[in-house]
């Protein structure tokens, strides 16, 4: 089926207006629409906004993109704040689970979304940050790690819909304020380890009165706190967890960690972790293939800005945007800062290039948490979507105090679109109004809600309600999805994933759940194929180096390739 037709019965179900672009006339609507409200997504994050500038306020939080049910599709879990108004029900102060019952017909997918909290068991309460999403114990479904200021919670998914909290039992608890974590199998054992980014030492009695240049009260920046160290959780491969913090060589250097990513970024074969703090030195932790791991980032280049100097590290996201074959970096960052993008030179060393691609001077305005590579119109080349929203009273501040909103934080989201060349044109504003309103955006989970073929966006915005930005231009071209698959049926996150079609460079994607900002993404791959349709040949380079080989993919649809099921290459 054409894109605009599909755009247009899209429209209809969703019983929304949209503008549609047309190969035949060249005209232009919106490449993303938002449909949260009308699918029944409808989650508000909530904040204290108290009149002494609590810290944690302006920090959270995030949300999954994952399938809690086997069904076949995504389901969304946003993380809820600490709301301040006392007069809210019971179950609107907690975290929420939507369950996805998409629906296929002859005029195209129908998403619904059903909030399913309480009988699934997922229900956490507290200040919440961000979450993580790995099937842990090799079940065959997907678990969740929750942070939060307190302390964090294992909700196990016992393939019945139901989640229990493991917390305690598993000993990955973890007090103290954690943002970002991610599951990763650093020891290639077959068992998900998990990271936990840790922030601030921070608690109500320890706050701090802050203000800025013109003598109001403002939120102070991370230096004020004591950074907290974060942890390293090694599988014990029996429902339980080691911490291995130290034995593991990581707590020798920390700092105030948002971001997290992990992938193989010196081409050993081995998951590395790259870790963005705020207003410190990031690190990158490259395995030692022996438990261990180092610190490599100042010589990696990846520490620091193009000046040398500690950048308020905030979301961070790992893919091979110039298809030489390697993990590139990209890195948001406070307003006057610049996004970083870190070109990997394939053995782990890095040049900064958000200049010279064009995407640092243009995101100098902006503060940006969520971050994430994805190939919006499916051309085959990633592209990038950067949500944003400050963390102090910006120069609006006196119009807006009289409008009613006097600690108004919202920005406007970035689209770079990549040119091919090396650099990204912004194409924001062909985004459509969804980029362009202005909240306080946090988390960014990307995938592809209703298995169409394109890449999809959850966001969630402090003190606003959820987005599901719904992509209405990936389907002028063909595409081919992979999800890959251990013996247990699980996602193998790690897997190094080759689509190699026809007459068209190699493209290197990776199984990951991990990076954005507080939140857990889509693990199924999906690259765009321009015009190219047809069969094409799918190389997976498994997390224990084995390798196989796949030769008749096809095209436009998802194919699920178990471990053990190919060829030799």
């Amino acid at each position: 089926m054409r894109r605009t037709t599909r755009c247009l019965l899209a429209a209809l179900l969703l019983g929304v207006l949209v503008a549609c672009r047309s190969s035949e006339t060249g005209s232009e609507g919106p490449w993303f629409i938002d449909v949260a409200s009308e699918t029944g997504l409808a989650f508000t994050h909530q904040s204290t906004r108290t009149d002494d500038y609590s810290y944690p306020e302006v920090i959270g939080s995030g949300v999954a993109l994952f399938d809690s049910d086997n069904d076949g599709d995504l389901d969304v879990f946003l993380v809820q704040g600490r709301p301040g108004a006392a007069t809210l029900e019971a179950k609107e102060l907690r975290s929420r689970l939507f369950r996805n019952d998409l629906e296929s017909g002859a005029t195209g997918p129908r998403l619904r979304f059903v909030d399913v909290t309480e009988q699934s068991g997922l229900s956490v309460s507290g200040h919440g940050m961000g979450v993580a999403a790995g099937d842990y114990d090799n079940n065959g479904c997907v678990d969740l790690y929750v942070t939060s200021l307190e302390r964090n919670w294992l909700m196990r998914n016992d393939c019945r819909g139901s989640f229990a909290d493991v917390s305690a039992e598993s000993g990955a608890q973890d007090s103290g304020w954690s943002v970002s974590a991610g599951f990763v199998d650093f020891d290639r054992d077959g068992w998900l380890d998990l990271f936990v980014g840790h922030y601030l030492t921070w608690t109500p009695a320890l706050n701090t009165p802050c203000y800025g240049s013109s003598g109001r009260r403002v939120y102070c920046a991370p230096k004020v706190y004591r950074a907290q160290q974060s942890r390293l959780y090694r599988n014990n491969r029996n429902g339980t967890f080691a911490d291995v913090t130290s034995a593991a060589g990581l707590a020798t250097q920390f700092g105030p960690a948002l971001g997290v990513s992990t992938a193989d970024f010196d081409g050993d074969g081995w998951m590395d972790l790259y870790v963005a703090n705020d207003g410190e030195e990031n690190q990158l932790w490259i395995n030692r293939r022996d438990g261990t791991f180092v610190n490599r980032a100042l010589l990696a280049g990846v520490a620091l800005g193009p000046s040398g100097e500690a950048k308020a590290g905030m979301g961070v996201d790992a893919a091979d945007f110039d298809e030489d074959g390697d993990e590139d970096l990209v890195v948001t960052n406070l307003t006057g800062e610049g996004m970083d993008l870190y070109v990997n030179d394939g053995h782990g060393t890095f040049v900064n290039g958000g200049a010279a691609a064009g995407i640092g001077h243009r995101s100098l305005p902006y503060t940006g948490f969520g971050v994430g590579w994805l190939d919006v119109d499916n051309d085959g080349r990633l592209d990038l979507l950067a949500v944003n929203g400050a963390v102090q009273v910006q120069d609006r501040a006196e119009a807006l105090a009289k409008a009613g909103d006097p600690r108004n934080l919202g920005q406007r989201q970035l689209l770079f679109r990549n040119l091919g060349d090396g650099r990204f044109g912004e194409v924001t504003a062909q985004g459509g109004p969804a980029l362009n309103m202005r909240d306080a955006s946090r988390g960014a989970a990307f995938g592809d809600v209703d298995n169409d073929g394109d890449t999809d966006v959850v966001v969630s915005n402090n003190m606003g309600r959820a987005q599901l930005l719904l992509n209405v231009t990936g389907q002028r071209h063909h595409w081919v999805g992979v999800r890959v698959v251990g013996p247990n049926g699980s996602d193998s996150l790690g897997a190094r994933v080759a689509i190699m079609p026809a007459s068209e460079p190699t493209r290197w994607r990776r199984a990951r759940a991990d990076g954005s900002y507080a939140s857990a993404s889509d693990p199924r791959v999906l690259v765009g194929l321009g015009t190219l349709s047809g069969l094409v040949r799918v190389r997976v380079q498994w997390p224990d180096g084995r390798v196989e080989q796949w030769s008749g993919v096809p095209a436009d649809r998802y194919t699920t390739l178990g471990e053990g099921s190919g060829e030799k290459p």
